[in-house]
């Protein structure tokens, strides 16, 4: 299957960076660094939860001025849309009322957006539950990449936040070449070497290898990269039994990875994305950002699987 990716996914033009308010300042970072990378123009972009108002309202208050709300939640975004703009970038700041996830995902249905910036932890309590709502909502359905730096992701500034190691989780699955692909093209826009990495659970061993080694399967996993960048790209390939996360997050340590890539494929990922779900534990343990393709987006790039697949959640690279 030849995949239809969208060249702004790996060389993006238009960066959108959702914010909490105060902001994830280390979410920000990395979000500007990819914005001076490719020169692209940034985003900031807050949504605050009406529920919040209505419960003032209900205390009392009568009247809510929703335009003075917008304009004081702007000023404190403001520093950091001057940083971008002294970096010599485009920057606005957009700020509108409604949940979280609702407003970006609709914001970026609106807009040509190639990539959109999150933490999933921020300052206060609300950092605790952004995995559970906002981030798996938009990891679900997002028309676009989603990078994603997690609580445990290490300050990129003592590398100038170069990447230079991607390792990308597939499978010999359908959706795996779309999702290799894509990894591929972030090693070549960055001068990356890319890992490609399968995990094998051990009840499954039998029926993934049906018969081959894994020096066998390692080598099959070659074909997942097109033909156009294997010479451009310096690939290694890792065929391995054992659990999935752990696997993942071993790798991601010992080979340095500057960025991890998934396939956060199925109908309904809630389980991906709860505390016992393969992506979850990825975002919460890995030292480096994580960025995402949604099933929405592998079906845009011909995934056919992603049309015909059943409401279960599931990732490339595990099965």
């Amino acid at each position: 299957m030849a995949a239809i990716l969208k060249p702004g996914w790996s060389k993006p033009s238009t960066i959108l960076f959702a914010s909490e308010i105060p902001a994830n300042e280390k979410a920000f970072s990395f979000a500007l660094a990819q914005a001076r990378e490719f020169g692209s123009d940034l985003i900031l972009f807050h949504a605050y939860d009406t529920l919040v108002v209505a419960a003032s309202e209900a205390s009392g208050i009568r009247y809510y001025d929703y335009a003075a709300a917008a304009r004081t939640e702007k000023q404190h975004l403001e520093p950091l849309a001057q940083r971008v703009r002294d970096a010599g970038l485009n920057c606005e700041v957009v700020v509108r009322p409604g949940l979280p996830a609702d407003e970006i995902l609709a914001y970026t249905r609106e807009r040509m957006i190639d990539r959109i910036v999150m933490g999933t932890h921020s300052p206060g309590p609300i950092g605790k539950i952004l995995v559970g709502s906002v981030a798996e909502a938009v990891l679900r359905t997002a028309t676009s990449p989603v990078y994603i730096i997690g609580p445990e992701v290490v300050d990129g500034s003592y590398r100038n936040f170069a990447t230079r190691t991607i390792l990308c989780a597939v499978s010999l699955h359908e959706a795996s070449t779309v999702v290799a692909d894509f990894a591929a093209e972030l090693a070549a826009q960055h001068g990356a070497r890319l890992i490609l990495q399968h995990v094998i659970r051990p009840q499954d061993r039998a029926d993934s290898l049906a018969g081959k080694s894994l020096d066998e399967v390692e080598s099959e996993m070659l074909s997942l990269i097109p033909a156009r960048l294997q010479g451009q790209v310096a690939i290694q390939t890792i065929v391995v039994p054992g659990d999935p996360t752990e696997e993942l997050l071993y790798q991601s340590r010992a080979q340095q990875a500057d960025l991890v890539v998934l396939g956060a494929q199925g109908a309904s990922a809630f389980a991906a994305i709860t505390r016992h779900g393969v992506v979850y534990k990825t975002l919460a343990h890995t030292h480096c950002p994580v960025i995402t393709l949604s099933p929405v987006v592998l079906a845009a790039c011909g995934s056919k699987s992603e049309k015909l697949r059943p409401a279960e959640a599931y990732m490339a690279g595990v099965f």
